[in-house]
């Protein structure tokens, strides 16, 4: 990582450079404030609040994209309360070891890489279940609940939506691995258990399962019915039900359900060849079936 030690005391600076590059980081110093701000593309900022008659808010400000963590001597107002306020991320206090420095970059490199990951399967997820809709009223909804979907997106967008609007962290189990019964029992109370998969299980082990939910807050999916239980059963199917199972489609009516949910995925000659016909016979589908092309 590399790293940016903003510290008047040259020795000290040099010290926790040199303890710092053992471990593999590449370090750089500066004694102001005023040098510290010409640049910004740093990982790690370690920011001394002992350098008098400096304000230390710009230079959080502009490392507000990186780890700064205050090197202090004593604990006030100024030297961490205020600045943890502008946006540090944590303190250590002076004299310190190497090592609590180190843990410390450590763990916020580990909550930087987690938080980023977060964002980006939360756009993934949005993007994924962006036509799974469902018209079942999430706040209404009591635990545990079986959804049986033969689209297994339907189930999921259900679950993942009910996770995010009672903010709280939601644990993906399949009953495909046969360690999942178990996992079940040590799981926290305070997360929602998602679980799929529950018709690959045979008549005694769904018994058993629906004895190891009760009281959990879990939703369990089935892609085939649910039946002789006593948790509440929701169906969902997809906007069409054209893809129900048991149901063969009719080739007129899968292409015109290609055309209306893909035309704005794909550019004609795309969609045209990926339905194995012309973009002239396209064209006629739209007007044959009353499309209007989406913008």
């Amino acid at each position: 990582m590399k790293i940016l030690i903003i510290e008047n005391e040259v020795y000290l600076a040099q010290s926790i450079a040199t303890k710092l590059g053992d471990v593999g980081h590449t370090c750089e110093m500066c004694t102001s404030t005023k040098d510290a701000i010409r640049s910004n593309d740093y990982d790690v900022v370690l920011l001394s609040t002992n350098i008098n008659g400096q304000d230390f808010i710009p230079v959080i400000e502009t490392f507000k994209n990186s780890i700064v963590i205050l090197m202090v001597s004593y604990i006030s107002n100024d030297t961490v309360s205020k600045p943890l306020a502008a946006g540090a991320k944590d303190y250590i206090l002076k004299p310190f070891m190497i090592e609590e420095l180190v843990r410390k970059i450590d763990h916020y490199q580990d909550y930087e890489k987690l938080k980023r990951r977060n964002i980006a399967y939360e756009k993934y997820l949005k993007h994924t279940f962006l036509n799974a809709k469902h018209e079942k009223n999430i706040n209404s909804v009591e635990l545990p609940l079986f959804i049986s979907s033969s689209f297994q997106k339907y189930a999921d967008a259900f679950a993942f939506e009910y996770a995010q609007k009672r903010d709280i962290p939601i644990h993906f189990l399949t009953l495909t691995d046969p360690k999942s019964l178990n996992e079940i029992s040590s799981l926290p109370q305070n997360s929602l258990i998602y679980i799929i998969d529950y018709q690959v299980l045979k008549k005694g082990d769904k018994k058993l399962f629906c004895e190891l939910i009760v009281g959990k807050q879990a939703i369990i999916a089935s892609s085939d019915s649910v039946e002789e239980v006593e948790i509440p059963v929701i169906e969902i199917k997809n906007e069409s039900n054209i893809f129900d199972k048991g149901e063969i489609l009719p080739i007129e009516d899968y292409v015109k359900f290609i055309v209306l949910n893909y035309q704005d995925k794909y550019p004609d000659t795309e969609l045209s060849k990926k339905l194995g016909i012309s973009r002239k016979s396209l064209w006629e589908k739209r007007k044959k079936y009353d499309i209007v092309k989406k913008k």
